[in-house]
């Protein structure tokens, strides 16, 4: 699906849920909602990637660091641990905060 598909896909919901328009209060909400996401290839992209500069163990803040330079972007937790989770998969160490 192209991402312009997927912003038309959006933009249907978003207006057959708000007809009106989307009411101030319901604004930040809602963009929280819409919070970017990695996608699979982009966890696969950051852990390969960690994995090539050699810092191991891996500590989380090297992946919040690896993610917020992949997307710029301050990561998500749910990210950070899909990417904790493809390194462990790998049988690569991860360790909390440095």
């Amino acid at each position: 699906m192209t991402i312009s598909a997927i912003v038309a896909r959006v933009v249907g919901f978003l207006r057959a849920g708000y007809p009106e328009g989307v009411p101030s209060t319901d604004f930040v909400p809602l963009l929280a909602l819409l919070q970017r996401q990695l996608s699979d290839d982009e966890v696969r992209q950051v852990a390969a990637q960690l994995i090539a500069d050699g810092q191991l163990p891996v500590s989380v803040t090297d992946i919040e660091v690896a993610i917020t330079k992949a997307i710029d972007t301050m990561p998500s937790q749910h990210d950070v641990q899909r990417v904790s989770d493809r390194l462990r998969a790998g049988g690569w160490t991860v360790t909390e905060h440095l």
